[in-house]
């Protein structure tokens, strides 16, 4: 058996105490959107349970789990809050971007306690010059999920040269302490409000090249901490791990969903029937029910067969990790489109303030706003590459 995967005994420890934590989520939901933040009695049990471990490297306390397994956990906590589970996803796959770092980096975050937590933004939207020993970086990124829990901060920018001002095969990632930004009090949303997902504002902070990651280097598979971290884990490409990030907490918030819709169809009347006598409230059910087992088989499918390349020392294809990144983007738009089809057939009773199904609805509709949840251009890409064009993104 496969110590680190899904069947193993840990994982299904993990996928357990996600699940036990069902009731002080539900408990805790009103309390964290009010706040605008994930409840700090949250963290704390997502610490003790062991969450933000599952990605981070052994050599620093971790589980080194296969990511199957991480999502998972996060499946299992979104069908109670998803903002928690938005803010899990987010904040602990940072845990797997530092290792693929330079080593230093993770000695500068972790050397005295291996619980801090990174939040980020990744928008290219930073202005960097580049100076003796590294760069100078400034600018204002929005969406900082869970910023308010973490002590570093990934920010996204390009680094100019003079033959390509804004190239982003330049793009990095730059990783910065919470003393050198400032977080924005300004999220105002209708969904997802529990995320916190603040601006962050540096003005000319000092960040050394061992702190900052190539996006091409991720492109690749050939990162600055492979040198020490060479488990099979830390040779997956980049995004592939991150984008699962955004889309998990919305598959995992439509199951949760779909449990409320079943509540709703027995004491809801349809005419003279009860809705869960209703043919069309049954066939939604079940096309619900079938959509969500299918994604998740997806996910887990394309993630045994990145693990399985990355440990038999191989390339993944690129037609296939094309294909992957659109499974990812195209979650959001069919779980949007499954809540919208179950508040409908409540009926009125699910526009009320109150309504489960209407907030379930609303933070799914909000994960449509990431970027990496526009399926459009990765649907482009895959039909190019399906039609016989070389793969045109490299952010997969």
């Amino acid at each position: 058996m496969n110590a680190y995967g899904l069947e193993s005994p840990r994982a299904q420890e993990l996928i357990a105490a996600a699940r036990a934590m069902g009731p002080a989520l539900r408990e805790r939901a009103a309390q964290c959107k009010a706040e605008r933040k994930v409840h700090p009695d949250t963290i704390a049990d997502f610490h003790e349970a062991g969450f933000f471990k599952i990605l981070q490297p052994e050599q620093w306390g971790g589980y080194a789990m296969d990511p199957q397994v991480f999502y998972c956990v996060g499946l299992e906590i979104a069908r109670h809050c998803m903002s928690s589970a938005w803010v899990l996803g987010v904040v602990a796959v940072h845990n797997w971007q530092l290792a693929v770092f330079d080593d230093q980096a993770a000695r500068d975050v972790w050397g005295e306690d291996p619980s801090v937590l990174i939040s980020s933004s990744y928008a290219p939207v930073g202005k960097v010059e580049v100076v003796d020993g590294g760069f100078r970086l400034s600018g204002q990124w929005s969406f900082s999920s869970g910023s308010e829990h973490c002590e570093w901060a990934f920010l996204g920018a390009v680094v100019p040269t003079p033959e390509a001002p804004f190239d982003m095969s330049n793009y990095r990632t730059f990783l910065v302490p919470r003393s050198d930004y400032e977080i924005v009090d300004n999220w105002d949303v209708v969904g997802l409000q529990g995320t916190g997902s603040h601006d962050v504002r540096v003005d000319g902070a000092f960040v050394p090249e061992h702190r900052t990651h190539r996006s091409m280097d991720g492109f690749l598979c050939e990162n600055p901490g492979n040198a020490v971290n060479d488990a099979p884990l830390y040779r997956l490409p980049f995004m592939q791990v991150f984008v699962r990030a955004v889309c998990t907490a919305t598959l995992g918030a439509l199951e949760g969903s779909l449990a409320q819709y079943i509540e709703v169809a027995k004491t809801r009347r349809v005419g003279p029937m009860k809705m869960s006598d209703d043919p069309f409230a049954r066939q939604l059910a079940a096309e619900v029910k079938a959509s969500i087992e299918e994604m998740k088989l997806t996910m887990v499918r394309n993630f045994d067969a990145m693990m399985d390349c990355t440990r038999a020392g191989k390339p993944i294809p690129v037609e296939d990790r094309v294909r992957y990144r659109y499974d990812s983007a195209v979650v959001a738009d069919r779980c949007v489109e499954l809540s919208g089809k179950m508040l409908k057939a409540a009926g009125s009773s699910g526009i009320r303030n109150g309504s489960d199904l209407l907030a379930s609805h609303l933070d799914i509709l909000a994960s449509q706003a990431h970027v990496a949840n526009h399926v459009n251009p990765f649907a482009i890409n895959f039909g190019g590459v399906l039609f016989g064009s070389d793969n045109a993104d490299y952010a997969i």
